[in-house]
């Protein structure tokens, strides 16, 4: 006996194809209101609104509104989600959007450039050096953690060989949890830059209210 290769049953597959049909919200991509979605969605989308640090039943912004339809997805990610936002993340919120910054320009998704340039600026980063890390231009951060996390993501995001003497200067003033804490953080802002990337949303882009 065959069976489909997702191993979707036929009333998923029916259901994903009337979704299909539904105009656009943000971006390419039709979002689904909170009451029409199914038990498991709800729940994950409430994980995704608690790893935002946001009050219950608040509204999710960016790529993680494209996210919450897929409840497996939303339910694996959100702890890691809440952990950069955490104690336990060694960076602070002013050094994770400098990389999120770095991130967004090196998959040119324009909603995301603008957000985290935006938030960067209002965290105290130099506006003048987000705006040339921006368009590209060589950038120099009096702060030594900011200028070590700009060169190791920079390096990385390029995929250039990391020079030791960047991966001494970044152990000795990140320790190995920023290192890593760094790295991951790439991880994670690339898969939300490459989902805005997939589904087109341009900058300004709201969505549903859900």
């Amino acid at each position: 006996m065959g069976h489909t290769s997702s191993g979707r049953n036929a009333s998923q597959q029916v259901e994903e194809r009337e979704i299909s049909k539904l105009p656009p919200t943000f971006g390419r991509f039709a979002e689904t209101q909170y009451e029409q979605m199914a038990l498991e969605q709800q729940d994950s989308y409430r994980l995704l609104v608690e790893s935002t640090g946001a009050e219950p039943y608040a509204q999710l912004s960016g790529p993680l509104k494209i996210w919450a339809n897929n409840a497996r997805l939303a339910t694996a990610v959100a702890p890691l989600a809440s952990h950069f936002r955490s104690r336990h993340c060694s960076l602070s919120e002013r050094e994770s959007e400098l990389a999120a910054c770095i991130i967004s320009v090196k998959w040119h998704t324009p909603h995301s450039i603008d957000q985290h340039a935006k938030h960067a600026k209002k965290l105290g980063l130099p506006a003048e050096m987000i705006d040339a890390l921006v368009c590209g231009l060589p950038v120099s951060f009096p702060d030594k953690r900011e200028q070590v996390i700009y060169e190791m993501t920079t390096t990385l995001a390029h995929s250039l060989w990391v020079p030791q003497g960047l991966y001494d200067r970044a152990v000795i003033a990140l320790g190995h949890n920023g290192v890593t804490d760094v790295i991951a953080l790439m991880g994670y802002h690339t898969a939300l830059a490459l989902t805005l990337a997939f589904y087109d949303v341009p900058t300004g882009a709201v969505g549903l209210k859900r």
